[in-house]
This record gives structure tokens, C-alpha cells and sequence, in this order.
């Protein structure tokens, strides 16, 4: 079996690290964002769309908003993280059982690698592939593309497992099937929307499905 993992809101909980430097991004342009509650949903797609859909700014305006969001990620964000409850000792089990891993994410790849290793979690993956800084491979679906192209599997091996919809939907794309995590941040039903061919609540219920248990 091979499995591809989505990072945020799947094996790292990104909340403060993202919704702050969100926050400082949107300052720039005099957006006041008091309740980082209401930036959650930046958690998982591409950064610059969600710019442009949910607070309005131009193409122009969001790439200026990605600069200023990188300028504080970069140096304190991407380590306000913390690794979910027991997806180490998951991602160990399954690694023993012979489960080939991979990350498929947005995030940019650079980011993705830093904090895999500040986690000590990169070692349980045969690739780590992201979006780049310049703008190349930034939908769900290229991204595991690269991430099937790297490991050299079809998409009949993989499971892709993810907290939203861009996580199905790109798996789906590419032919494969998709479990949904529902303790990462999806909103309302949209993995069942998205047609995930399974659910889980908890860490614990993805690994027992992994593993067929």
C-alpha cells in the first residue's frame, strides 16, 4: 500500500503559525482581522485565491499579500505548529507494517521539508512534494501527480488522505480514492460533498483503516 498524507490540518495543526501571518498580511493593506477564528478556512487552499475570494484584493494585491505572509512564516510561523496526537506513532506503525508514505500539500515544498524535519517526521517519507515559491504546482492535483511520478506507483496503490475538499478532489483527479480527516479543518460536510470514499473523526480510526483493521 502506498499512502500520501495532506500536511496541514492532516498530520500538523498549522492554526496559530497560519492565521497569524495571515492576519499580518492582510494588515498590509488595512484589513483588521481581530478574530483569527474567521481565517481559518486559509488553512488548506492555495494561499493567493484565497486572498482574492474571501477578503476581495486584486491578483495584484494578493501576490503582495503571499510576500507579506512569507516575510512572517517564513521566520515564526511555520514553527507555531504542533505534530495531532499519535500521528507519529501512526505514521511508525505504519511505516513497519511496509505502508509506503509520501506529503502531498500546497504549502511550498521549502516550508513543507523545514518543518517535517523540525518534527523529526520527515524520515517516514520516501518524497516530500509542495507547491514552489514562484507559483509552479500550486493545485491539489499536481501535486500528486509529482508525488506519483516520485514514488513511481499508479494511482490503483495510493490512498490519498487529507481535511478538505481540495485533498479529495485532487486525488480524484488523478484517478485515486480519498479518505477525508474530519479533525483537521474541513467545514460542515464537505468531504462527503467532495466524495471521499472514506471518513474518519480521529488519528486513531485513520490508522485502523490504513491498516485494515
Amino acid at each position: 500500500m502506498v499512502v500520501f498524507f495532506d500536511l496541514d490540518g492532516t498530520l500538523t495543526d498549522p492554526f496559530e503559525g497560519i492565521t497569524r501571518s495571515v492576519q499580518f498580511a492582510l494588515a498590509h493593506f488595512g484589513i483588521d482581522v481581530a478574530d483569527r477564528a474567521q481565517l481559518a478556512p486559509y488553512i488548506g487552499p492555495p494561499l493567493r485565491e484565497s486572498f482574492i475570494e474571501r477578503h476581495g484584493l486584486s491578483g495584484e494585491q494578493a501576490d503582495e499579500a503571499l510576500r507579506q505572509y512569507r516575510v512572517r512564516f517564513s521566520d515564526v510561523g511555520m514553527f507555531e505548529n504542533r505534530v495531532y496526537d499519535g500521528v507519529e506513532a501512526m505514521l511508525r506503525t505504519l511505516g513497519e507494517r511496509g505502508v509506503r508514505m509520501a506529503v502531498a500539500t500546497s504549502k511550498p515544498t521549502v516550508f513543507s521539508v523545514k518543518i517535517l524535519e523540525h518534527f523529526g517526521l520527515s524520515r517516514y517519507f520516501e518524497a516530500i512534494v509542495g507547491s514552489e515559491l514562484n507559483g509552479h504546482r500550486v493545485e491539489k492535483a499536481e501535486v500528486i501527480a509529482e508525488a506519483m511520478t516520485r514514488l513511481g506507483v499508479t494511482a490503483d496503490d495510493v490512498w490519498m488522505v487529507g481535511d478538505r475538499c481540495f485533498d479529495i478532489e485532487g486525488a480524484h483527479r488523478n484517478g485515486m480514492r480519498a479518505v477525508g480527516v474530519r479533525y483537521g479543518y474541513a467545514e460542515g460536510d464537505e468531504l462527503a460533498r467532495a466524495g471521499a470514499e472514506h471518513i474518519v473523526d480521529t488519528v486513531e480510526e485513520l490508522q485502523a483503516f490504513l491498516l485494515g483493521e
